[in-house]
């Protein structure tokens, strides 16, 4: 029987693991993820398993290879995580969920996209400290009159627009490929118009270190609509925290809206008991600005979801011990 040893693993989730275990594979949960403190709880297991923001680099993908351990695999679609040349290196498989239920992400874009779009977040701040008065600042469009603006119409955006739509938003969308069927859901538009036009903009677009860096800059921000709100789910290297935070003073950018942000590893699971103590300083002035809603990078947090990622997460094990290949293996030709 092999063994897993799965990082990452909440309590809430260790049901679903077990009852999704068809092969019977010996599992030990580890609830933090990966560090280089607790790599040794992999010892003795035949793969390891891994989410997103584990520290999956040279230095444990060495320990992992001298231990014998030859699959490590990600639950993540993303593998920015992973040194994958040091996995080449040692001989190290790599694998990941190329996707799971696109509704998880894109409800919570939504959810970011409309409180701010809305005022809810800054209404309930100040209510929680017993201000009920209703400023001039609360007011607001509704959405029915509103352009939604999605930046990557892949599963997720398009998810996303599909969930606008059904409340009367027009969508936009910019993708490199369009497809013909999604034309029924969105009018695609190049990227400047789709930002000219829009009062909510969703960015659902892949990182790509050294090509898309900040991409979210202040030529992004300027061609935007006034006041529009900024929704990025996808990665927090894609933000530019300066130019966002000058867009916000300016009153050029009317909200910014994220569930991710700069180094993550540092961040996402820790308690810091107070914003002030968040060691990353742009973060910090992030979650200061009072139009600005960041949530701990739970997008996929969802049971759809998670059922996704682990039915193919033990998928590819199968697959990898029975035939030495892997359909979702991923290397650094192939990344």
């Amino acid at each position: 029987m092999a063994k897993i040893t799965a990082y990452g693993v909440r309590p809430n989730e260790r049901p679903y693991f077990d009852r999704l275990n068809h092969d019977h594979f010996e599992m030990t949960y580890v609830a933090d993820l990966l560090t280089h403190a607790n790599a040794d709880q992999a010892r003795g297991a035949d793969g390891v398993l891994v989410r997103g923001n584990c520290v999956v680099d040279r230095e444990n993908l060495r320990q992992f290879a001298k231990w014998g351990i030859r699959a490590v695999f990600t639950r993540s679609v993303g593998v920015n995580h992973i040194d994958l040349a040091a996995a080449a290196e040692f001989g190290v498989q790599i694998a990941r969920v190329p996707g799971y239920s696109p509704y998880a992400v894109a409800e919570l874009a939504l959810t970011l996209g409309l409180s701010l779009f809305r005022h809810v977040d800054a209404a309930v701040q100040r209510t929680r400290q017993g201000d009920f008065r209703v400023p001039a600042s609360y007011f607001s469009r509704e959405l029915h009159t509103a352009t939604v603006g999605i930046i990557g119409a892949g599963r997720i955006g398009m998810a996303e627009a599909r969930l606008y739509r059904g409340l009367g938003a027009q969508v936009m969308a910019y993708t490199p490929h369009p497809k013909v069927a999604d034309r029924q859901v969105v009018t695609f538009g190049d990227r400047a118009t789709v930002l000219g036009h829009s009062d909510i903009v969703s960015v659902h677009v892949p990182y790509i270190p050294g090509e898309n860096d900040q991409s979210l800059d202040q030529q992004f921000l300027a061609q935007m609509k006034p006041q529009a709100v900024l929704v990025n789910t996808a990665r927090g290297e894609l933000a530019d925290p300066a130019a966002i935070l000058r867009a916000l003073d300016a009153g050029q950018l009317g909200g910014y809206g994220a569930d991710v942000v700069t180094n993550e590893t540092q961040l996402i699971g820790q308690d810091f008991g107070q914003a002030a103590a968040v060691p990353d300083a742009a973060v910090r002035q992030l979650l200061a600005h009072p139009r600005v809603m960041v949530t701990p990078h739970m997008g996929s947090f969802t049971e759809p979801a998670l059922e996704d990622m682990i039915k193919v997460s033990y998928q590819n094990f199968r697959e990898w011990w029975a035939t030495g290949r892997v359909t979702n293996g991923v290397s650094v030709r192939t990344h």
